[in-house]
């Protein structure tokens, strides 16, 4: 089965930093009728986030839940959309901000690493040799290609910056797009 993979934030929802009232949690223009196409055409769509809020302390796991509770909401809501797949990884190393104990460590999840990408596809028996990534950050890029995933960096949220090299490190994805319902259109042109 084709597959899209989303990021969350800059992508599907506007870049407000960490989301600490799940009433800002609000779509990005387009998004739900990015997501409502790939629904229509057949295609798997799955969120795989980096969540270091409970790991930094700012908020428990439970509010990540709340914020995607909210984010289906909305994708139903604006255009009768839904992501067929919801995962995150809440931790985050010592090294890297990492306070909270129970959520401080290295993980598989964490983007660029693969192990969300991995655990949807075993799941849902997706095949990554037909499906893309969608993302603002070089992590996003990199976990595609770690993945064998097609990459596309959307130039909302912080991917203006990365296309021009001044957030995070230089990427080559295989598409860069203004926006998610954009590269979208792009994926299903392809």
């Amino acid at each position: 089965m084709k597959a899209v993979f989303f990021d969350r934030d800059g992508v599907l929802n506007q870049e407000v930093g960490y989301i600490h009232q799940v009433t800002n949690l609000n779509l990005m223009p387009g998004a739900a009728q990015a997501v409502r196409l790939l629904n229509d055409a057949g295609w798997f769509t799955a969120l795989v986030s980096n969540q270091s809020g409970p790991a930094r302390g700012f908020y428990g796991v439970a509010h990540i839940e709340l914020l995607h509770q909210r984010l289906q909401l909305l994708l139903q809501q604006e255009a009768g959309a839904h992501l067929d797949s919801l995962s995150y990884c809440p931790y985050l190393s010592l090294s890297t901000g990492g306070t909270v104990v129970a959520q401080t460590l290295w993980s598989t999840w964490r983007k660029p690493n693969t192990g969300m990408f991995t655990a949807t596809c075993w799941r849902y028996g997706l095949n990554p040799t037909t499906s893309f990534m969608i993302g603002d950050k070089a992590t996003d890029v990199d976990m595609a290609h770690n993945s064998g995933l097609q990459a596309v960096l959307v130039t909302s949220g912080y991917g203006a910056q990365v296309a021009a090299g001044n957030y995070q490190h230089r990427v080559e994805p295989e598409h860069i797009c203004a926006d998610v319902l954009a590269a979208v259109q792009w994926i299903l042109r392809t």
